[in-house]
């Protein structure tokens, strides 16, 4: 097993790609903690897993809130000892251009999807330090490097990501901390089906979005979980502050 004895804490874990990289680590070895907002998804997803409380744990939480953050690793490390990954993939997305983003939904967005980020890192980092280890994995788009129409707070909140993570790996590499970043292209999640749904014709919207992939199709959660298991593991020993884009040829094509 790729993470046998391994660690991990997994943000917007209860659905998408969050949720199939709590299911691909689990199957790893790993014991994993998720935290989200949607608790409707735990139990469900505790039986998918096939995993009790000696492998999985589930914790309600709002991921900008720094108090929360800081409790919940504490209990983390209470129970196992230590936190080997982070995996920072709860995000939201509102899919308006700038001028018809009110002020509140730019804010909103930045919250969760940057500072939620920034949160969580800064709060795992003092227990990475004193191991002398971690791996941290965020979250980013292929839209930050190619750009997306009527996205405008999403994108720049995934290209803030891929700037704080480079920040992050280079701060604390010589801490034995490595820091990384994927980069998904389309992805068949709750997140993107809402983005569709948005949309005055969801199956147009749909259909273009599946056309502009060299591959002509979405991705599914557990390809991009792929990634976040390379980054997370010692396989990738030698990488740190990079992009590793799934994207299906987006950006390609």
């Amino acid at each position: 097993m790729r993470l046998a004895n391994h660690v991990a804490i997994i943000t917007g874990g209860a659905s998408g790609i969050g949720r199939a990289t709590a299911e691909l680590f689990v199957a790893e070895g790993a014991r994993v903690a998720i935290v989200d907002w949607h608790n409707t998804a735990f139990g469900e997803l505790e039986k998918l897993t096939g995993a009790g409380q000696d492998a999985l744990r589930t914790y309600e939480a709002d991921v900008t809130d720094p108090a929360a953050a800081d409790r919940i690793i504490n209990e983390v490390c209470a129970k196992w000892g230590k936190i080997n990954i982070l995996v920072t993939a709860a995000a939201i997305s509102i899919g308006k251009r700038v001028a018809e983003t009110a002020y509140d939904e730019w804010r909103r967005v930045l919250d969760v999807n940057v500072t939620g980020t920034f949160g969580w890192i800064r709060a795992v980092l003092p227990v990475m330090e004193k191991q002398r280890s971690g791996a941290v994995v965020t979250v980013g788009s292929q839209l930050s490097i190619a750009g997306g129409r009527s996205n405008a707070a999403y994108v720049t909140s995934k290209g803030a990501i891929a700037s704080l993570t480079r920040s992050v790996a280079l701060d604390y590499v010589q801490s034995g901390i490595r820091c990384n970043c994927v980069a998904p292209g389309g992805t068949d999640t709750p997140l993107l089906r809402n983005a569709f749904a948005r949309s005055d014709k969801p199956s147009k919207a749909r259909a273009e979005v599946i056309a502009r992939h060299a591959m002509s199709r979405l991705a599914v959660p557990h390809e991009i979980a792929q990634g976040i298991l390379y980054l997370a593991s010692p396989e990738s020993a030698f990488v740190t502050g990079t992009q590793l884009v799934v994207d299906g040829g987006w950006l390609v094509a």
